[in-house]
């Protein structure tokens, strides 16, 4: 998909296809997240990406998740903290305009970014 991701990364967790329109946005988030991964030089972990529907209400994600999507990541970045520093520069990216603008979720063990093209922030 891109440099340093692969489409598996982004595939639901059940192991279902991936439709193509959630494919289109797949490719948008991965590119963001490649700009993220040049710009930090560390390796990004993806723990979820795209969910089915099923999936989606099995680990309890609301009816409007972005995931269903294909437009949600919940990513680690190496080396960082995600709640005293990944939420902060992936704001920072979003506000100077040089990643999409979306969706942040801050989460003691990940941080969730989506591209919805809205501003959304919360603390999970």
């Amino acid at each position: 998909m891109t440099k340093n991701f692969s489409i598996k990364e982004f595939e639901c967790k059940c192991g279902c296809e991936m439709p193509d329109d959630v494919l289109v946005n797949i490719t948008k988030l991965a590119n963001q997240l490649q700009y993220v991964r040049n710009c930090v030089a560390m390796p990004i972990t993806i723990n979820s990406a795209y969910r089915c529907e099923e999936h989606n209400k099995a680990v309890g994600g609301s009816v409007n998740s972005q995931h269903l999507l294909g437009k949600a990541a919940d990513i680690v970045i190496q080396g960082l903290d995600p709640v005293l520093d990944t939420y902060d520069y992936l704001d920072d990216l979003m506000l100077s305009g040089e990643i999409l603008q979306g969706g942040l979720g801050m989460y003691s063990s990940f941080t969730h970014y989506d591209i919805r093209k809205t501003k959304a922030r919360w603390n999970g």
